[in-house]
């Protein structure tokens, strides 16, 4: 892939596929634009410089407007979902670190080759510094993917655990609130039309009633979702998630489940305006993010709390009306548990190490680069080894924070390289799909799910450019 030298480079490239013409963006041939013109577009908009980056990603989310694929919000789906009008499917929730545009290809041929719509691209607050994506590059190169592969549909963009830090928040609670608060405005202005808001990180155990746990987290879960609601886009209802323990930590019960909705609930009703509320509930079952690495650099086998998670879903759809208890951390459990989130009716359920893993892990994957990779990591990030951990624990646990410093040598990676880990991601997908349940999902999505289209003003450098043309 190669971007483009200037504004001008880019608006001569168009032609005859696409043309700015009295302010907008006209596609005159479609399947040459898709083609021919978006890997330029994306790369582009991920490496282009001040004036070619908002330009390259003006024309990805216009083009994505005007071909059908549209970033959008699974809420009414969700809603759906909480009166039983569909059931036993688990949408797939990925969290791409690297390699972004290429993995999210994978994911729509995937979702196309099921008939599937229930599915969730995302990024975590922690995620996009370390990975350094912004939303707006994030959702420029999921909508660039679903543009190169013809899809056309909701596009699900979500920001995962958009985080309260507990030691932030017990140095200045206003400054980390005003923090997440900043980050949830830049998220909805790129397209992120769904928001897991994570103040678990405040529930304290040591209180003691459940209720007294869980007063933090449930008013600021119930701040930050009239925050939401607030400033979502006109004809926009955003898919709000809310957290009742810290995934890691002590498992998730009913009780805890109760007072964190009762008191959610209370809050939110107090604020006036008949205020939407969330549309699922994170859930604590046994798992870890990255799961637990042994010294050998394998992966120790984790029991999920199946059942546990099954009752979970249970109250929170019958007492509360939502779509479902959401599953963490699970992306590095054995293929044969998949089956069981759709057997325990969770709603959704978040993936992301076991990816990152086969990139990096790869037959495909260039030794000297991963060599450079971690000798990167032995010198940046030697504070984060434990005295007891061997090489594979360090690397496994630390190499999620190379997927920015090394994001332009990954995507500069060979053709042929980043088509074969491509193609050995979507057979993880495919499997992940299969096992979910959420096969023939698209008109059941799309009887629900009505995505608004949404105009941004032209940037100034491709205004400037287009006038001069």
């Amino acid at each position: 892939m190669r971007g483009y030298s200037s504004v001008q480079e880019l608006i001569d490239d168009l032609k005859p596929a696409a043309e700015i013409r009295d302010g907008a963006l006209s596609i005159t041939d479609e399947r040459a634009f898709r083609e021919q013109k978006v890997d330029r577009l994306v790369y582009g908009a991920v490496f282009g410089d001040d004036a070619v980056k908002p330009a390259c990603r003006w024309i990805i989310w216009q083009a994505a407007q005007a071909l059908g694929a549209l970033p959008a919000s699974i809420h009414e789906y969700y809603m759906a979902g909480g009166r039983g009008e569909w059931h036993h499917r688990t949408t797939p929730a990925i969290n791409i670190r690297g390699l972004t545009y290429d993995t999210a290809r994978a994911v729509f041929r995937t979702a196309m080759r099921y008939d599937c719509k229930q599915f969730i691209f995302e990024i975590a607050r922690s995620e996009i510094g370390y990975t350094q994506q912004r939303p707006e590059e994030y959702v420029s190169s999921v909508l660039a993917a679903a543009l190169r592969e013809g899809y056309r549909g909701p596009v699900f963009i979500q920001g995962d655990h958009f985080q309260i830090s507990a030691k932030g928040y017990a140095k200045d609670p206003q400054k980390e609130i005003e923090g997440v608060e900043k980050l949830i405005l830049e998220a909805l202005d790129a397209g992120f039309y769904n928001i897991d808001v994570d103040s678990s990180t405040l529930v304290d155990l040591s209180k003691p009633t459940v209720a007294e746990q869980q007063t933090l987290n449930y008013q600021h879960c119930a701040d930050l979702t009239a925050f939401i609601r607030k400033h979502q886009p006109e004809g926009v209802m955003v898919s709000v998630g809310g957290e009742i323990g810290e995934v890691g930590g002590k498992n998730s019960d009913v009780h805890e489940l109760r007072a964190f909705m009762d008191g959610f609930n209370r809050v939110l009703a107090e604020k006036g305006g008949d205020l939407v509320g969330i549309s699922k509930i994170s859930v604590q079952t046994g798992t870890s993010h990255g799961g637990v690495v042994l010294p050998d650099g394998t992966i120790a086998d984790v029991k999920v709390d199946f059942d546990t998670l099954a009752e979970l879903s249970e109250v929170s759809r019958k007492e509360y009306g939502l779509a479902g208890a959401v599953q963490h951390g699970a992306s590095t459990l054995p293929e044969v548990a998949f089956n069981r989130f759709a057997e325990a009716n969770a709603c959704e359920v978040h993936l992301a190490t076991a990816f990152q893993n086969l990139i990096y892990d790869s037959d495909l994957f260039p030794k000297d680069l991963r060599d450079e990779i971690y000798a990167y990591l032995a010198e940046n990030h030697a504070d984060e080894r434990k005295p007891d951990m061997t090489d594979a624990q360090f690397y496994y646990t630390t190499r999620k924070r190379a997927f920015g410093p090394f994001k332009q040598q990954m995507w500069d990676l060979s053709d042929d390289v980043r088509q074969g880990i491509s193609k050995l991601l979507e057979e993880r997908f495919d499997l992940i799909f299969d096992r979910l349940n959420v096969g023939g999902t698209s008109s059941l999505v799309e009887k629900y799910v009505t995505p608004t289209k949404r105009d941004k003003p032209m940037p100034e450098s491709l205004r400037t450019a287009a006038q001069v043309s």
